[in-house]
């Protein structure tokens, strides 16, 4: 009866052992798994290295919405990241109905070595398109959510003083 008994914890311990091995095992070998190397990337001074954008930080831009006469007139201001950006909004006005229009917000910085400081750029756009035009955006390229606030009553467009530098 003794060594039945010693039988059985001879497997239990043999079991036991073989479980802490096997755990110890898997840990080593999701750990080498872990340590591979990556995949090569070019290095970001290699023509071939993606540009980070600086301005993909800008999701949303809302302006002051304007219909007077089939002439849409989206006047804001938009925050960029500093002082030597400069907004050249292009719009285009695809024929169909109601008119798909895409406002593109690119921006032109001649200099590098401008130092970060968040700066608010005004911006003016009009453009003819019927009251039920889709109207989207993008910034850079990338698209971002166009927040319209519907002028009051009374007000144009001209009342939206643009500050261009110069």
């Amino acid at each position: 009866m003794f060594t039945m008994h010693k039988h059985t914890i001879t497997i239990a311990a043999i079991i036991f052992v073989l479980i802490v091995v096997g755990m110890f095992t898997y840990a080593y070998l999701k750990k080498n798994e872990l340590e591979q190397p990556q995949v090569d990337q070019p290095a970001a001074t290699s023509p071939e290295a993606p540009i980070e954008n600086p301005y993909a930080h800008i999701t949303r831009v809302t302006a002051k919405h304007f219909f007077i006469e089939d002439t849409h007139t989206l006047a804001g201001e938009i925050m960029l990241p500093t002082a030597c950006d400069l907004l050249e909004p292009e719009v285009v006005v695809m024929e169909s109905y109601p008119e798909q229009v895409h406002i593109d917000f690119q921006i032109i910085n001649t200099t590098g070595d401008c130092p970060p400081q968040a700066t608010p750029q005004r911006f003016k756009v009009s453009f003819v398109a019927s009251e039920s035009a889709q109207i989207r955006a993008t910034v850079a390229g990338n698209p971002v959510t166009l927040n319209r606030i519907p002028a009051a009553a009374g007000e144009t467009p001209d009342d939206f003083e643009l500050f261009i530098k110069g």
